[in-house]
């Protein structure tokens, strides 16, 4: 079978919700401690307490939306603790990850500081697992009442006179696991009870988000559509990707071909959750109003050696960009669906953008990723039709490459193509139908010599973005590509 892409620019087939590109920051081990936040007293350089390399690079990838501040530390964060004069702030034991005390100095107000640094909407994950109704009542009147009342006073006594606006609230986390452990009939429940006080104030209008299924668990779909889907707008889905099992974990570094395979091939199992899921919201949600917040994914290894095992610190490989990269193609795919989605996490945990030591910084093949994709935000999806071979590894096979295309607001079309063959290159014909003008074509390309290839903080840039130029015109509006092993390639035409 031969290699082809046909990419109608004239079929619009939907739009690709930017909110696929959100991230994640946990109180996880140095995610926000020293990834994020140095203080204001640091001899790093920083913005109000937040460093400034970090920030910098994090600008550059438009993030359109982050969660804090979990995660499964939502459900232990009471956010009285963490507001007014950090001196005074109570310190707490993170019992989730390293059991390490913390200072509650980066609290809402940083938080906040934190998204408008980065242009990002804020999105909050409250308490539910150990916390009380009247607690998140009065944190979302705290961040969001313009008014008399004693949160929107307290609010103003610790400096910041007029409130936030905030839209995105998850009420409880994981609430089958490390939120409480659940049953979903009982938190559907619950959902209801707390998210009836999760009020509106004035013109800041919340979107609702309940805490979802993990992974296959298709009965916990059912319930909460069925008994709580009139009271949300959007429906979490957590899914890792895992070589081997859960218990059995392997390294992010010293892989061979094999886990190679597996890690792609469970990468693109999230094709089928967000179908299965899909299917049992639209039983109950036909007009698809309620959205998919896949808000967490990405790889999970094991910890580095030598790190804190509870501070979930792994390298970042070329394969954990193909995972990306993958993953986009799909949830672009279902953008009818899927309303946003938070990889896991920013900085310095699992499957992060940005590694740390100190005051140095490396950007990770996965941060490149991110980059190369924003064109991606918003983007106009074209209906793309492929016919691909196999890339075959012990008797089992994977599509040799997926695509996805987009046309953005200047009506550039934006084609990226994912090879998972880590073998040999592929041919790729690719045919741009429907369009009137001739076309200019420039191209990226992230790969590297070997699979297990990383950037250090001694050799920044092992695995980074280059220019793309192994195409050639086939005809006028047709395009033969050579896509080198093991790679992500980011196409732009431009009309003439």
């Amino acid at each position: 079978m031969g290699n082809s892409v046909l990419v109608h620019t004239d079929w619009v087939k939907g739009t690709i919700n930017k909110h696929i590109y959100g991230q994640f920051a946990e109180h996880l081990g140095r995610c926000i401690y020293e990834g994020l936040w140095v203080g204001e007293e640091s001899s790093i350089p920083n913005t109000d307490g937040i460093r400034n390399d970090v920030l910098k690079a994090l600008q550059n990838l438009n993030i359109p939306v982050l969660r804090w501040p979990g995660g499964c530390f939502a459900d232990e964060y009471h956010w009285k603790d963490g507001i007014g004069p950090k001196e005074q702030r109570k310190k707490m034991i993170n019992t989730h990850w390293g059991g390490v005390v913390e200072n509650n100095h980066f609290g809402t107000h940083e938080f906040f500081r934190l998204c408008e640094l980065l242009g990002a909407e804020p999105y909050i994950n409250g308490n539910v697992g150990s916390g009380t109704v009247q607690e998140m009542s009065e944190w979302v009147e705290y961040m969001t009442f313009d008014g008399e009342s004693p949160m929107a006073n307290w609010r103003q006594e610790n400096g910041r006179e007029h409130p936030w606006k905030l839209k995105y609230f998850g009420v409880g986390n994981e609430n089958w696991g490390c939120g409480g452990n659940m049953r979903p009939e009982y938190y559907a429940d619950l959902y209801r009870q707390f998210q009836t006080y999760v009020r509106n104030y004035g013109d800041n209008v919340l979107y609702k988000i309940a805490g979802g299924a993990n992974v296959d668990d298709y009965h916990w779909t059912e319930v909460l559509m069925r008994e709580a889907a009139p009271f949300m707008d959007g429906l979490s889905l957590h899914n890792y990707t895992i070589p081997g099992s859960w218990e059995e974990k392997q390294h992010a570094l010293g892989f061979n071909e094999a886990a190679w395979f597996e890690t792609l091939k469970k990468a693109l199992h999230m094709d089928e959750l967000i179908t299965r899921h899909s299917t049992i919201m639209d039983k109950y949600d036909p007009n698809k109003r309620i959205g998919m917040i896949v808000d967490e994914w990405g790889t999970w290894f094991l910890p580095e050696p030598g790190t804190n095992p509870g501070f979930l610190y792994q390298q970042n490989t070329l394969r954990d960009a193909l995972v990306a990269g993958l993953h986009f193609h799909i949830f672009h795919q279902h953008h009818e669906r899927i309303h946003m989605t938070n990889i896991a996490q920013m900085v310095n945990v699992l499957q992060a953008m940005i590694l740390t030591e100190g005051n140095k910084m490396l950007l990770t093949p996965t941060y490149h990723i991110f980059e190369m994709f924003k064109v991606h935000q918003d983007g106009k999806v074209l209906a793309t039709s492929v016919e691909h071979s196999h890339y075959e590894f012990n008797d089992e096979k994977l599509p040799e490459f997926t695509v996805s295309s987009s046309e953005d607001a200047e009506g550039h079309i934006h084609i990226s193509l994912c090879h998972l063959n880590p073998n040999a290159s592929s041919k790729v014909n690719v045919e741009l139908r429907g369009l009137q003008s001739d076309i200019d074509v420039t191209g990226t390309v992230l790969t590297s010599s070997s699979m297990q290839d990383h950037n250090t903080f001694t050799q920044l840039d092992k695995v980074k973005p280059v220019t793309f130029a192994d195409y050639s015109f086939h005809q006028q509006h047709q395009l033969d590509v050579v896509l080198p092993p093991m790679s992500v390639v980011m196409l732009t035409i431009k009309k003439k």
